[in-house]
């Protein structure tokens, strides 16, 4: 499996991840909080896919984001070995926070695992109160 990203234009940005033993129960199952961590690879791989690196966010401008909220929907296991595509969408953007929508799909047969809504919220790094977005980053999440 290549580290290559989906970025199409009018798609979702896709990473792909490979479940290993570590991610997974003693049964070849992926354990529950391991999709998070999975998530969240593919909302950084989005940031950074959109030129926003996050250590540079912190910093050179002081700011960090948080997640807030997130529905997470199970709907299959994923097992050992699986090659697994998860997608991180930008979908709204109200007041300081911040909506994300994310799938995880098995490939080959692009059977849906799991789904989440994320809310996010941008803090200043220093006193962690939240932050609108400033506008250039604003223009990168919308392009």
């Amino acid at each position: 499996m290549s580290q290559e990203y989906s970025a199409n234009p009018g798609q979702p940005f896709a990473w792909p991840v490979r479940v290993y033993w570590e991610d997974t129960d003693g049964g070849g199952v992926v354990y529950h909080s391991r999709y998070l961590n999975f998530f969240e690879r593919a909302r950084s791989e989005l940031l950074r896919a959109r030129g926003i690196d996050q250590l540079a966010l912190k910093d050179d401008h002081g700011f960090i984001w948080v997640v807030t909220e997130m529905n997470v929907k199970f709907r299959k296991a994923a097992r050992l070995d699986d090659e697994l595509q998860v997608s991180a969408d930008f979908r709204w953007m109200k007041g300081v926070r911040q909506g994300f929508d994310q799938e995880i799909t098995r490939e080959p047969d692009g059977e849906l695992i799991a789904a989440a809504e994320v809310t996010a919220v941008m803090l200043q790094a220093d006193t962690l109160k939240p932050v609108r977005l400033p506008d250039w980053i604003k223009n990168k999440l919308q392009a």
